[in-house]
């Protein structure tokens, strides 16, 4: 998450060329870090009017303007390694946006991708930024600059808080901008790895439509179908063999479209990928009420389970990683996902093969199974560009991890003792 911090001041500010004369309240611009492991991807988050006063370049002339401004920030974008080598700098993507930081009102902001590179062999851990964009003219104005994302030292996602490493302003005792001298430590492949690990393990259970999917389909396992309808219980072990293949399956399915996904590192598109996940929800709802693939769900999830290994490489797709940090994430995101969804199942087992022996069972099949297919079409309308309650509903249903593994353990305890109590009469 972002931090902007305001601060509230007398600046002096003019057009280049000019001496510092005005004054206005104003946010600090941010400068977030991404390392990767031959460069640094920037991020500037830059105030647009005191851009526009430093630079010349007003928002509304952003487009017809892009490449003086990229000109302009790679001019005052300076970083060196530890010997002074100089590396270079590509302005990429520039964005106007709406931002509203706390104590000021709405201002506009000018997002700017940047990427710094340093020569052959040099150290994107260690550099010296020679910043200043805005601060050079606007001699009150501060650059909070931020690591967002690094591999090495298992920072990999943008939803964690950026680790501030640094502010860039002018001295006021010499009037100049000193650069910043970044540290980041030595990292290594076992943070990356370790942070890939719980990264997994939070996306499966972040990802209800994923766990939903399976759930839906383990829901009948324990029951047999005849005449088009579920009907007669299956044996407890034809039960556990049936719910440990489907389980199985969907794992080797997601697991191939995430290796072949991410090693081939094939763009894919993210909306037809969630929309497939929705419908497959549906279908697997529609299978609970009424058997429509009986005695092959371990192929069905499977199948299925590839879709849903492509929406997980999503989320490496956005981390730009070498190829050997791309192999060490793959296997730690997966080792992730996968004893967590192990860890579910074990405890969904006992309440699945105890509730299926429940004189209500064929009530709770038929509402779980109606419930879950009311979340799927919601998420599809959704995915598809109509927001809705109902997805808003089954999202937020699913984000109390807590809750979710505290509701299956009492099931399975339930679901265990009443096991036990069944088989009691028929020992004796």
């Amino acid at each position: 998450m972002r931090r902007i911090a305001v601060l509230l001041a007398v600046p002096l500010m003019v057009f280049p060329g000019a001496k510092p004369a005005a004054a206005h309240p104003m946010p600090n611009s941010v400068v977030l870090l991404d390392v990767h492991q031959g460069s640094v991807t920037a991020s500037l988050h830059l105030p647009a009017g005191d851009l526009a006063l430093a630079s010349g370049i007003a928002p509304a002339e952003l487009p017809a303007r892009a490449g003086e401004l990229r000109t302009y920030l790679t001019g005052h974008i300076r970083p060196t390694g530890p010997d002074g080598a100089a590396w270079t700098v590509a302005a990429g993507d520039l964005d106007v946006s709406t931002a509203e930081p706390t104590g000021a009102g709405p201002y506009q902001e000018v997002i700017a991708t940047l990427t710094l590179t340093p020569p052959a062999g040099g150290d994107v851990r260690h550099f010296t930024l020679g910043y200043d964009v805005i601060v050079h003219q606007v001699v009150t104005h501060t650059a909070l600059v931020s690591v967002r994302q690094d591999w090495a030292a298992g920072r990999v996602t943008e939803g964690d808080d950026a680790e501030q490493v640094g502010a860039i302003a002018v001295d006021n005792r010499t009037m100049t901008v000193p650069p910043l001298a970044v540290d980041l430590g030595t990292g290594g492949s076992w943070p990356g790895f370790r942070a890939m690990l719980e990264l997994g393990g939070r996306h499966i259970l972040e990802g209800t439509d994923h766990l939903l999917f399976l759930l839906i389909l383990l829901l009948p396992a324990p029951l047999l179908a005849r005449g088009g309808r579920w009907r007669e219980l299956s044996g407890a072990r034809p039960a556990i063999r049936r719910i440990a293949g489907i389980t199985l399956a969907f794992t080797l399915g997601h697991s191939a479209a995430l290796a072949l996904s991410a090693l081939t590192r094939v763009a894919i598109p993210a909306r037809p990928v969630e929309v497939f996940i929705a419908v497959s929800i549906l279908i697997g709802a529609v299978h609970a009420i009424r058997p429509l693939f009986p005695g092959r769900e371990a192929l069905v999830a499977g199948l299925f389970g590839l879709g849903h290994g492509m929406a997980f490489s999503l989320t490496l797709a956005d981390l730009r990683l070498s190829t050997t940090q791309l192999v060490l994430s793959l296997f730690g995101f997966n080792l992730g996902i996968e004893l967590v969804q192990l860890l579910l199942v074990a405890l969904a087992l006992p309440a699945l093969l105890a509730l299926a022996r429940l004189p209500v069972q064929p009530w709770l099949r038929t509402g779980g199974a109606l419930l879950t297919a009311a979340a799927a079409v919601g998420w599809a309308l959704d995915r598809l560009g109509v927001p809705n309650v109902v997805a808003e509903t089954a999202d937020g249903a699913g984000a109390d991890h807590g809750l979710m593994l505290a509701v299956l353990t009492v099931l399975a305890v339930a679901g265990t003792g009443w096991m036990l109590r069944e088989r009691r009469p028929a020992a004796g």
